[in-house]
């Protein structure tokens, strides 16, 4: 089988059964057990249909080479990422997020819930598993075992809010058939909030909706509900439930980057001068609210594994990108997106005020939301956008992807690196600029293109 077609910049992902089925998840398990060397790896999975067959094939490649295993079974990548390091072992979970039914996928970390990326030890995973798909493990098996760390996990969440200080509040959650079924009630059980889950019902086919909330056409049946419910706010999480969207009381999406405003400044409230990280694409906005607050602003690249690492390297308290990853260094530096919900209803139960007032200080600037563009040719797609807003006398970064800033906007463009796509992320002082430069930005890059 092709590695390069699944082996990602941060975690391996692809269709079932073409391009990842049960003989490459024994390879990547065999692999695995072998870079990380050590006695016990903790594993779990999401809902997937293919979900079950994959983590056996997985865990029998890892007690293959005489690493015992440890079953979470079904759970979060949240909750994963806290068994990591809850345990100090290494950690698996299968999934593919937000990707549709028909894919699935490996995030790994290392012992501590530490990041496992391109540059951390991916790469040499990928050479082990194309060694051990030529010449399978065939050694004793170690023993597996099952555990359930809920009721652990459940108190490491609540550690990060104040009980007492919460209030009675309506909330929607929109788990999309997905995991947030699964750890929302449990987060809840026991707060004093009126909690209500669409689609509640783990299924891996997703048969209402893809579980996305990226896409704004993924938000219509939250935001129909919030507004029927009277909600105070709704959740909309992902396929595996890392990342949160917020949804107000009018039914209006709170971006990804006026959440990581919000937490920021609650986070800096509780640990004065600390340094907060976010990612290129993120408003403006963001580092404005993190000095107005008495914080240290950090810029990072986009991805977990890099900013696990920059949070390691500047001991920050906190760190959210715009696609909704929050990232907590009491949470051993890993992203949870049930912990960034707790934290903003803390805020909001202290705030005599609904959500859309208390985020309206922190959306300073119009902004596109990511739009993605297919081009033919990205190298080339970049140049030109380099060539023709060099000429422009524009200031030029090339971070991770290619940024751009002029007098009254500024945008990112970045290759996916999942899909087949472009990324574009627009930001301006006002709404007419940020459509106009997005227009300009689409026809540099391709002008027969397509958006999607």
């Amino acid at each position: 089988m092709d590695t390069g077609a699944v082996f990602k910049a941060y975690d391996v992902r692809g269709t079932y059964p073409d391009q990842l089925n049960e003989e490459m998840a024994r390879a990547l398990g065999a692999a695995f057990a072998t870079f990380v060397a050590r006695p016990s790896i903790v594993m779990a999975r999401d809902m997937r249909e293919s979900g079950l067959a994959l983590s056996r094939a997985f865990a029998e490649g890892v007690r293959s080479c005489g690493v015992r295993v440890t079953d979470l079974g079904l759970a979060s990548t949240d909750l994963l990422y806290f068994a990591s390091g809850y345990l100090d072992e290494p950690g698996v979970m299968f999934t593919a997020s937000h990707n549709p039914a028909r894919y699935n996928g490996v995030k790994f970390c290392g012992a501590g819930a530490s990041p496992i990326g391109s540059a951390t030890g991916l790469e040499e995973i990928e050479r082990l598993t194309v060694r051990y798909l030529a010449e399978p493990a065939r050694g004793p098996l170690a023993p597996l075992v099952t555990r359930d760390l809920t009721a652990e996990w459940v108190a490491h969440v609540h550690s990060f809010i104040d009980r007492s200080s919460l209030r009675p509040l309506r909330v929607v959650a929109d788990a999309a058939n997905a995991m947030g079924a699964l750890v929302a009630p449990a987060v809840f059980a026991g707060l004093p909030f009126d909690l209500e889950v669409l689609y509640g019902d783990l299924d891996g086919s997703f048969p209402h909706h893809p579980a996305d909330p990226l896409n704004p056409a993924n938000l219509v049946d939250l935001q129909r509900r919030v507004r029927e419910a009277g909600a105070d706010v709704g959740l909309a999480f992902d396929g595996d439930a890392d990342r949160v969207f917020l949804i107000d009381e009018h039914a209006r999406p709170v971006s990804g980057s006026t959440t990581t405003a919000l937490v920021a400044s609650v986070m800096l409230e509780r640990h004065p001068g600390s340094s907060v990280l976010y990612n290129l694409i993120c408003s403006r906005s963001v580092p404005e609210v993190i000095t107005e607050c008495g914080g240290v602003a950090v810029r990072t690249r986009v991805g977990h594994s890099f900013i696990k690492q920059v949070m390691a390297e500047t001991g920050a308290v906190f760190g959210g990108e715009h696609s909704g990853h929050y990232y907590y260094r009491d949470n051993y530096r890993a992203d949870s997106g049930i912990i960034t919900a707790l934290i903003v209803l803390e805020a909001l139960s202290r705030a005599s005020q609904p959500l859309s007032s208390l985020v309206a200080p922190l959306e300073r600037y119009a902004r596109s939301g990511e739009v993605n563009v297919v081009v033919p040719d990205v190298p080339a797609a970049v140049a030109r956008l380099e060539e023709f807003w060099s000429a422009r006398r524009a200031t030029l970064e090339e971070i991770d992807g290619l940024s751009v800033t002029t007098d009254d906007a500024w945008f990112n463009v970045r290759a996916s690196n999942t899909e087949p796509l472009v990324r574009v992320n627009v930001e301006a002082r006002d709404a007419a600029r940020c459509a106009a430069t997005l227009r300009e930005v689409v026809a540099v890059l391709d002008p027969t293109s397509e958006v999607v």
